[in-house]
This record gives C-alpha cells, structure tokens and sequence, in this order.
C-alpha cells in the first residue's frame, strides 16, 4: 500500500473538520514546496543576469 493510500484510509475516518486541516496542510506543502522552486529559479536568474545590472552605464538607475 503506498503512502498516499495510507493517508487516504486515516482521513476517511476523520470527522470532516479535521479532514479539511488536513486538506489544508497538504496544500501548505505543495505551495511551500512550489516556492522553494521559484526562489532556486529566481536565485540562478539573479546569477546569470549580475552582469547585465551591474553596470557602469546604468548606474544613473541605480537610485531611481
């Protein structure tokens, strides 16, 4: 039996209250999950485009 279907035979048996915490939780860890990626996007982003922000010629930018 997989994880996923032991999940699901311990919910079922849940009032229905605690079986929305439970749908809650698991969204919270499929969003945490999906921001985890985004900032391992966002942070190989950053790297590859240093060289494009820090420039001399853009600097009049820089305060704006």
């Amino acid at each position: 039996m997989s994880i996923a279907d032991l999940v699901y035979e311990q919910v079922k048996t849940l009032p229905e209250a605690l079986a929305r915490e439970v749908l809650d939780f698991v969204t919270f860890l499929r969003e945490r999950r999906e921001r985890g990626e985004t900032q391992d996007l966002m942070a190989a982003q950053s790297a590859s485009l240093a060289p494009l922000w820090d420039n001399t010629e853009d600097k009049v930018w820089d305060d704006a």
